[in-house]
């Protein structure tokens, strides 16, 4: 029978970051948890490329109910719009590397928030343009909102 060890990252993942951070504080590499801290450096890499697509992609959707929806505009989707803006240049900010990664997803996440629009409108799904009509550097910028 394989007996699983219990260690401080499964028991107590806060104080196991705390023991980590202080470890690498003290350069006490032996006493290292490589295993799981390499695990919770890849995903956070993993973390940070998700949240890019599911802002980018909450975006899009916006975007598209803004500009095709004119009569129905909010100040819950302007905010929205200014939110997912906010959050994504932070991301990039932090993590400059992620902008190619960004211009790889841009075409799937509108994809992505076309179909969102098409269920939160009930719009026909031919009142969509299939090219996104904006630009990396328009979906980015506080100012713009399409007419």
């Amino acid at each position: 029978m394989e007996q699983q060890t219990t260690t401080l990252y499964d028991t107590d993942f806060n104080l196991w970051i705390e023991q980590t951070v202080h470890q690498l504080k003290q350069g006490d590499l032996q006493s290292l948890d490589l295993e799981n801290l390499i695990e919770e450096i890849e995903s956070m890499g993993r973390s940070d490329k998700r949240e890019v697509y599911s802002r980018l992609k909450v975006l899009f959707l916006h975007l598209l109910k803004w500009k095709y929806q004119t009569q129905k505009r909010t100040g819950s989707w302007k905010n929205t719009i200014d939110e997912q803006r906010d959050q994504l240049n932070l991301i990039l900010a932090d993590s400059p590397s992620l902008n190619p990664y960004l211009q790889a997803i841009f075409a799937d996440c509108y994809l992505k928030g076309r179909k969102g629009a098409v269920n939160e409108t009930n719009l026909p799904l031919s009142n969509f343009p299939v090219d996104c009509p904006f630009s990396l550097a328009e979906i980015l910028d506080a100012e713009f909102f399409p007419d």
